[in-house]
């Protein structure tokens, strides 16, 4: 059986332009928060009222996040270069290459990227009128193929858009099937049998079904085999273009996989490439990002750090410019993770991955109260917990559970630690007895339940340890991501070491990539406020 395997080889000659047309002529791509997000709406200025579909945990967030679009908040922003009027034709030319962009973006960052068909809700408007529309056809060519003698103008464009589909499915190289097809769906001979009352149609239909089988993936062969078993005419075309849709996904998907490899060699020069055009477009594009730069720059200024390399008689700077300009940018990345994504809108150049961004500052908070329980007990419950196999695994267990939906507006985080620290009292009660240490007295359990309940508290100086330590162990992560060993966790931060390296992991690719596109751009305005910073410095220093 032919299968798509058989394309790999020609697989990495797709241009990006084919690339896209293909994937979106094909289909429809359904969205989830591991997929395709709204960045490249907002980015464009162009708002999309399609819902994703959202984790319990945080999805008031991100829906507040797709109402507060970047255009109005541009008030808070430095101003620049206005827009220049633009015409309809250009607003949807850089619509689409945006999309694009977006598209190549989310490929290349999100391994398990996968193109779903979509699927309506069951009482939308949507939904409705398309049932109604599809079932007015259906019931048509029922009519028609009923009739006496039999009309097949229906049925004769369907034919027409399923071997447009099997072409569809062809490589260049296959030419004998190519030939097959042309051959016996010829439109034209269908015509002239028709109107002679010569056609056989469930002879055209058996073909078809024969050539499906054919160029199927192998996931397929059973809905092909269903099929078969379908004997009236009308269900049969409805079942055979429902599975050609699910074919035109598979190889969708398959494009995808092929092309990643490629993609992900030249994915940072096209996004660099789109978003020089829209720029163009749209000269005030860096706002934001400028912003939040200068902010950036500015803690670190306040940090009392080495903001800018010495001055020298030669103007030259060398690598300690380029060191000062890593530093501020790795403070500026730090800064995406205590986001307020509801009131302040997210720098251009980091929207596509706003939602992915979003979900690391989240599971961030939440291993930070998981970190700050498990010191207080171990504190509370002294150091023979410790090495207790198995021990802090069921107190993360205890706490991940109790604080799920910790971000909805309606979790009640003081009623939830209370819960914990019940269960967490009894966890340690019941281990020191199973292993002969010392009973857990009342005044030890109520003490170690206060603590647990004064988490909630954001001036809790526990839980702004861990924190620092958390932001300490990420700081180094940044500056050492090129290295092959990680940076030490920071004492206290053992027991959710694990979770901590997975989630900086994920958090460190979408910086490198972030980084390796947009450079130039941080560069670019990183010299002028770095610039700025360093003939204040000099002129305070002359006027001293």
């Amino acid at each position: 059986m032919f299968t798509h395997s058989t394309m790999s080889e020609n697989a990495y000659s797709f241009p990006f332009s084919y690339f896209f047309l293909f994937v979106k002529n094909h289909l429809k791509m359904s969205q989830n928060p591991d997929k395709l997000n709204s960045s490249e709406e907002k980015l464009s200025g162009l708002e999309d009222d399609q819902d994703e579909n959202l984790d319990n945990s945080d999805q008031s967030v991100r829906k507040r996040i797709r109402q507060s679009a970047p255009g109005s908040h541009r008030d808070d922003t430095p101003k620049s270069t206005p827009s220049r009027p633009v015409s309809i034709e250009e607003l949807m030319e850089t619509a689409k290459a945006v999309t694009n962009m977006a598209l190549a973006h989310e490929i290349v960052v999100n391994g398990d990227f996968q193109i779903k068909p979509a699927e309506l809700p069951e009482h939308s408007l949507e939904k409705k009128v398309r049932d109604i529309v599809h079932k007015a056809f259906w019931d048509c060519l029922e009519a028609q193929l009923k009739e006496d003698p039999p009309t097949y103008d229906h049925a004769i464009k369907l034919l027409g858009e399923i071997k447009e589909s099997l072409l569809s499915f062809l490589l260049p190289g296959h030419t004998r099937l190519r030939s097959q097809i042309t051959e016996v769906l010829d439109l034209d001979l269908i015509k002239q049998e028709a109107e002679n009352g010569a056609l056989d149609i469930s002879k055209l239909v058996k073909f078809v079904i024969g050539m499906m089988g054919t160029l199927c993936a192998p996931a397929r062969d059973e809905d092909i085999k269903k099929l078969k078993d379908i004997h009236e005419i009308v269900p049969l075309f409805r079942a055979i273009f429902s599975v050609l849709d699910l074919m035109k996904m598979d190889m969708a998907n398959f494009a995808v996989s092929s092309i990643r490899p490629k993609l992900m060699q030249q994915s940072a020069e096209y996004e660099r490439k789109k978003f020089q055009e829209f720029l163009e477009k749209q000269p005030n594009s860096l706002d934001l990002v400028t912003k939040w730069l200068q902010e950036a720059a500015d803690d670190l200024a306040k940090l009392g750090h080495e903001m800018l390399p010495p001055h020298r008689s030669d103007g030259a700077t060398g690598g300690a410019s380029a060191l000062c300009f890593t530093a501020v940018q790795n403070q500026a990345y730090l800064k995406l993770l205590k986001w307020d994504h509801v009131n302040r809108p997210f720098p251009e150049t980091v929207l596509m991955d706003q939602t992915r961004f979003l979900e690391i500052q989240l599971e961030l908070e939440q291993l930070l109260l998981v970190g700050t329980v498990l010191l207080v007990t171990f504190s509370a419950a002294g150091p023979a917990l410790v090495d207790v196999p198995g021990f802090a695994e069921k107190i993360k267990t205890i706490v991940k559970v109790l604080l799920t939906g910790m971000h909805l507006p309606s979790f009640n985080l003081k009623e939830s630690l209370a819960t914990v620290g019940e269960k967490v009292c009894a966890e340690v009660s019941s281990c020191l007895c199973q292993h002969g240490f010392t009973p857990f007295s009342a005044e030890r359990e109520a003490v170690l339940k206060g603590q647990i309940q004064a988490v909630a508290s954001p001036d809790n100086s526990i839980c702004k340890l861990i924190d620092s330590r958390i932001q300490k162990f990420l700081e180094n992560y940044l500056a050492s991501s090129h290295q092959k060993s990680l940076p030490a966790i920071p004492g206290g931060l053992g027991p959710i070491q694990r979770e901590l390296e997975e989630i900086a992991a994920k958090y460190i690719r979408l910086v490198n990539y972030n980084r390796m596109v947009f450079s130039p751009y941080y560069d670019a305005v990183l010299g002028k406020i770095l610039t700025k910073e360093e003939s204040q410095i000099v002129g305070k220093s002359e006027e001293s």
